[in-house]
């Protein structure tokens, strides 16, 4: 081994010790502070925030619910045979030189009870204010942990938060724009005879419309999964490679699952899914990479 790789080594060595200096030097600060909060202070400040966090998502469903009109303007703009997806799409397929456009569609939205669409006004109002509060609420569980964490994990766990909140962003974007439109245009204008007319409840748009947001928010963070993975030792990012075929397959069946039976939907949500395992693939490299420094440290 050359002088250089010996002097590179023994820095590392260094670093690595100071920095669990450092922790333990940390540790014994949190452990002998005579103001540690015991478990009666903890459930205060537990108390405490969750009641900020109904007092911005309660603001937040408030300002909703108010604005009626715009709040279900956009809700309802993905049943409209217009929709900018389907403009988009369109676009494409000129682009590349390719006459194509979507027929003219409608869809009834009906409410079946008296009470149905005041109280789907009510349920989508606190839906949408725990989805603008999100930030908020990831900021204040952060500040409910970050007292037991340590420098160096606390801003790990700040990256950590804005990827999840980012890549459920990307996934909520992903139905509202793709997954949602094109599978309430296949599914609201399936037809098994002419004598049978689909009207659509209320209840069931915004029902099938959360439901795909959740699962599609969940679904993209696999980035993150990979990470945790990785982390633990379960999966290398040669095993993801090398299995990366059948991931694939994979893919393409959680896809027909979670779409209808619609060969360009399949397609489109294919596609986006398949990038994040492979940027998961390059996540679990670098884990592995940091972990081959770490044994080297140690």
């Amino acid at each position: 081994m050359s002088k250089k790789n010996k002097k590179q080594k023994q820095e590392k060595k260094q670093t690595s010790k100071e920095l669990i200096q450092e922790q333990q030097h940390q540790y014994n600060d949190v452990v002998n502070d005579g103001n540690l909060l015991k478990f009666g202070g903890h459930l205060e400040v537990f108390r405490r925030m969750l009641f900020h966090i109904i007092a911005v998502a309660g603001a937040i469903a408030m300002i909703v619910f108010c604005f009626k009109e715009t709040t279900w303007e956009v809700l309802l703009a993905p049943s409209e045979w217009n929709f900018c997806t389907y403009r988009w799409i369109e676009t494409v397929m000129q682009y590349v030189g390719v006459d194509f456009r979507f027929e003219e569609f409608y869809v009834n939205l009906i409410a079946t009870d008296l009470s149905s669409q005041f109280m789907t006004h009510i349920t989508t109002a606190v839906y949408l204010g725990l989805l603008g509060a999100s930030p908020y609420i990831l900021y204040e569980l952060f500040r409910f942990i970050s007292p037991a964490l340590y420098d160096n994990e606390r801003r790990y766990s700040v990256q950590v938060a804005g990827i999840i909140y980012g890549l459920f962003l990307l996934g909520v974007l992903m139905t509202y724009f793709v997954l949602f439109p094109i599978s309430f245009r296949f599914l609201g204008t399936y037809s098994v005879s002419a004598k049978v007319v689909s009207n659509i409840t209320l209840d069931s748009y915004i029902t099938t419309f959360v439901s795909l947001t959740l699962v599609m928010g969940v679904v993209f963070q696999l980035p993150v999964i990979a990470f945790f993975l990785g982390k633990l030792g379960v999966v290398t990012s040669d095993m993801l490679a090398r299995y990366r075929k059948h991931s694939f397959i994979i893919i393409m069946l959680v896809a027909a699952i979670i779409t209808p039976p619609d060969l360009m939907t399949l397609i489109l949500v294919t596609i986006p899914l398949y990038l994040l395992y492979e940027v998961s693939i390059r996540v679990v490299g670098w884990v592995d990479s940091s972990n081959s420094q770490m044994e080297d440290m140690g």
